[in-house]
């Protein structure tokens, strides 16, 4: 397997105000695939997206990526995991708002051992049009396209949505989600896209859900759908 988490474990505070964010949840996924991890708010399922991208220890357990024990990385290796492995898009597009699309792209690459052509990444999710706009002159469909294609042209071995469809219209949404799709075919990148939103599990290859800091099911997604066939 491609990812492995084996009795992860994160507790935020102490005593009465103790909250267990992940309690023991174990998940394993193949290279390749487009997975998506469902749950409420406050099931743990952006704690796991958090702990997959390196943004944080885990308290216990194991999670491995590639063969690599992630778990056990100090901060400095995580930096270089999240530099050169992860890609990650939010609900919030974070681009430099000083900076035209291709240069919000360019900034990634330059600081990437092995970046993807930037040209062709935009051309993947269609923003070349927009390489001399600013982020201001975008609608919300549009920044958060340049987002995904900021992220992918590291070439990672990851992609972690979060919420990515949270801010737009169910148009932009689907447009957004076709764009996801197509990454995930051009590139082979794994991608998981963390949801509450349960319609965007159709285009998944697995529904994972999240519930109580545990993973309580990982099955694979028998009517898969075209993303561009979702209904949102």
């Amino acid at each position: 397997m491609f990812i492995e988490v084996k009795g992860a474990k994160k507790i935020y505070g102490k005593g009465e105000s103790e909250v267990r964010a992940l309690d023991g949840a174990s998940l394993s996924l193949e290279e390749g695939g487009l997975y998506v991890i469902l749950g409420p708010s406050g099931s743990g399922k952006s704690t796991l997206l958090n702990m997959l991208g390196g943004l944080d220890h885990l308290d216990g357990g194991n999670l491995e990526i590639g063969g690599v024990k992630v778990s056990g990385m100090s901060d400095k290796q995580l930096v270089e995991y999240r530099r050169s492995d992860v890609g990650f898009v939010f609900q919030f597009y974070n681009l430099i708002p000083d900076l035209t699309v291709r240069e919000n792209i360019q900034v990634v690459a330059d600081i990437t051992k092995e970046p993807l052509n930037v040209d062709e990444v935009m051309e993947a999710v269609d923003v070349k049009k927009y390489e001399h706009h600013f982020p201001s002159e975008l609608s919300g469909g549009q920044q958060q396209r340049v987002s995904i294609a900021r992220a992918i042209v590291k070439n990672p071995k990851i992609l972690l949505c979060d919420e990515l469809t949270g801010a737009l219209d169910s148009k932009s949404a689907k447009t957004v989600l076709k764009f996801v799709e197509s990454v995930n075919r051009k590139f082979h990148t794994t991608v998981i896209i963390i949801t509450h939103n349960e319609a965007i599990a159709q285009m998944a290859d697995r529904i994972i859900r999240i519930k109580d800091g545990q993973v309580s099911s990982n099955e694979a997604n028998p009517a898969k759908r075209a993303a561009k066939d979702v209904e949102l």
